[in-house]
């Protein structure tokens, strides 16, 4: 029956060569779960470097010969694994040493294996009779084992093998023309193909004669290093829009380096080629190792171009201003780099300069002798014409607004005298018409024709353009200078009185919240207004009729006018004493009561033969009549209340 180390011999006592097993761990118990070694080291491996000292049978070779290995220990079951690197053209066969296994200790302590506690930095370790130097390991390995309680030692270094020493000063001397080098261009062009970094840059060249601030776009592509610079052409630059800047191609730092011959700046050099026994046949060539006549140029790379960097491109100082997303995310992943502030490109406003023109001569109108100074060629003024299509005449809609107006002088013939002033929305002209009344003495018509009128203090000889009477500056109540004449507005037609009201923001005069607003400042007359409303009002209905509310009274020449206007067949001295007969202190006639007498079916009068007379043509068959009103009734509480806040009593 075979003993184990857990159970001693006869008596309690111990056998030959059996040692008592300690009942305590050398170290303190962790803190860490209780998981099994398989689980808790799954996929950990130390991994050592270490090299051995291998003798050589041919000593024309040497008498030794230095070869590393990687040592690899996993913690799940403490197995070893050590494989040594391959080297090319070594002449031994290399790869995997010793197979994953537990490898037992040197004798006397064969029966025992390897475990962590046995590996440490600058040791030997011995595997099945061959002597392994340790002289290094990775940062993995050197922090579990601080954190096991292990003491590291210093690491080594491995000595270079003589032979590969040797063997690399012979084939140095032996090929010299012939050296293998090595362009794999093909790794770079698969892994970046496509892949471009986009700056934009400012080539600054206003110091030269006629030059100026050149905005470009520098494309770099990381395929294969090379440039390409295209310029962005402004509107109106006078330059010739060319496709590209710079063509593509590899930018060197120090340019331009001046003229190289064909085939000098190249990447190898051929000595000499080599061919069969057939002409025109090419087998090899030589290649020049030194490269002896090589011209050693520096290109701009990737990690060159940054914001805020100037390249050399050709003798040309670019300025790097900018740069796109891609480009931003690239720097950041590979140089680390956060700060992306860019610097403003956009050359400064030039100083608007004021053109002159000069002062008007007299001939033709304006606009047109303006036009002679703007081109070589003159060209007719152009008008507003979208205007002129929107607010032209069509249908009932007249876009004029016409206004009866008199004529403000000292003269005592023209005193009467009366007119019809017309707008014309489409394109601000004036027409001005005088209504043609018999044996008057003044000759009625057209009295201006449809022109734009100046307004007046302007100028003649003047290198600016003229101002005109706008359709804002009309109203009713207001004095217009047409050439010299005064007019005062006195009335004006139902389209222009609904035009102004509805377009308010245009005639001030005409919003009904602006004359609320005067009637607020008179609050202190608030009762008092409030008093004559209500003696108005006799049934107490707070409606008050529109012709009460109104003022029924109208001067007397203006119900002179009225019945000249009418065609009434009364002679001037008659019509005057009818009227006087109605006039009050003030000169002022109640039209209801005189209209009322002139009622014929109230009133009957013998028929009358008309006189026949030519009727003359008139431009304006308007004659500033006031215009029917349809309203009734005024609800005057309704207005108190909204103009001064009074509340019925």
């Amino acid at each position: 029956m075979l003993v184990s180390e857990d159970k001693p011999g006869i008596g309690g006592e111990l056998l030959l060569g059996q040692k008592t097993k300690p009942k305590y761990s050398a170290f303190p118990k962790g803190m860490g779960s209780d998981a099994p070694s398989w689980v808790a080291f799954d996929k950990q491996v130390l991994s050592f470097d270490a090299y051995l000292e291998d003798e050589v049978p041919d000593k024309s070779q040497g008498n030794y010969r230095i070869r590393r290995y990687k040592i690899y220990f996993y913690l799940e079951d403490d197995t070893i694994q050590v494989n040594e690197p391959e080297l090319k053209n070594s002449g031994m066969p290399q790869g995997t040493s010793i197979r994953r296994q537990r490898i037992s200790l040197p004798p006397p302590d064969e029966d025992q294996f390897y475990t962590v506690h046995h590996f440490n930095i600058n040791i030997d370790i011995i595997f099945y009779g061959r002597t392994f130097k340790i002289y290094d390991c990775d940062t993995f390995t050197k922090n579990f084992l601080k954190k096991i309680g292990v003491k590291l030692n210093p690491p080594g270094q491995c000595p270079e093998d003589p032979y590969m020493k040797i063997r690399r000063e012979t084939l140095d001397c032996m090929k010299p023309l012939r050296p293998y080098e090595s362009f794999d261009t093909l790794k770079q062009f698969l892994e970046y193909d496509r892949k471009v970094l986009r700056f934009f840059c400012l080539w600054d060249d206003s110091a030269t004669l006629f030059g100026d601030r050149r905005e470009l776009i520098l494309h770099y592509f990381l395929s294969d290093d090379t440039i390409e610079v295209k310029e962005v052409m402004p509107h109106n630059s006078g330059r010739d829009a060319m496709s590209l800047f710079l063509q593509r191609r590899k930018l060197p730092k120090y340019g331009p380096p001046g003229v190289c011959q064909p085939g000098q700046v190249t990447d190898r050099t051929v000595l000499n080629i080599y061919g069969g026994l057939k002409e025109n046949r090419v087998d090899g060539y030589l290649l020049d190792k030194y490269k002896l006549g090589k011209l050693d140029q520096e290109f701009y790379k990737d990690s060159d171009l940054f914001i805020g960097a100037t390249i050399n491109v050709w003798g040309r100082k670019v300025l790097l201003c900018d740069c796109d997303e891609f480009t931003k995310t690239y720097y950041k992943t590979k140089y680390g780099i956060e700060n992306f502030t860019s610097i403003p490109c956009k050359a400064p406003p030039l100083p608007k300069i004021e053109r002159k023109f000069p002062p008007y001569t007299g001939f033709g109108s304006e606009e047109d002798s303006l036009r002679s100074c703007i081109g070589l060629v003159p060209t007719p003024h152009q008008r507003d014409f979208k205007k002129f299509m929107e607010k032209d005449s069509y249908g009932n809609i007249s876009n004029t607004l016409r206004f009866f107006a008199k004529l403000i002088t000292h003269k005592c013939a023209d005193v009467d005298r009366m007119f019809v002033i017309s707008y014309f929305l489409s394109d601000d002209t004036i027409s001005v018409f005088e209504p043609i009344e018999r044996n008057s003495g003044i000759t009625g018509g057209k009295f201006l024709k449809r022109i734009r009128v100046k307004k007046p203090g302007q100028e003649v000889f003047k290198s600016e353009l003229s101002e005109y009477i706008k359709a804002e500056e009309l109203y009713i109540g207001a004095t217009v200078n047409v050439n010299g004449y005064l007019f005062l507005l006195l009335n004006a037609d139902e389209y222009t009185l609904n035009y102004m009201e509805t377009n308010s923001d245009m005639f001030p005069m005409s919003s009904i919240e602006l004359i609320l607003q005067k009637l607020k400042e008179e609050e202190s007359k608030s009762r008092e207004i409030k008093q004559v409303f209500t003696a108005a009002d006799c049934k107490h209905t707070k409606m008050v009729d529109y012709n009460t509310f109104r003022k029924k009274v109208l001067p007397s020449k203006d119900i002179r006018r009225l019945c000249k206007s009418f065609r009434l067949p009364l002679s001037d001295d008659l019509l005057g004493s009818i009227l006087s007969g109605f006039e009050d202190s003030e000169k002022q006639i109640n039209y209801e009561s005189f209209f009322c007498a002139l009622n014929w079916r109230i009133n009957p009068m013998p028929e009358l033969e008309a006189t026949l007379y030519t009727k003359e043509r008139c431009e304006d068959e308007w004659l500033g009549m006031p215009s029917p009103i349809p309203v009734k009734y005024i609800n005057y509480m309704r207005l108190l209340k909204d103009v001064f806040g009074l509340e019925e009593e």
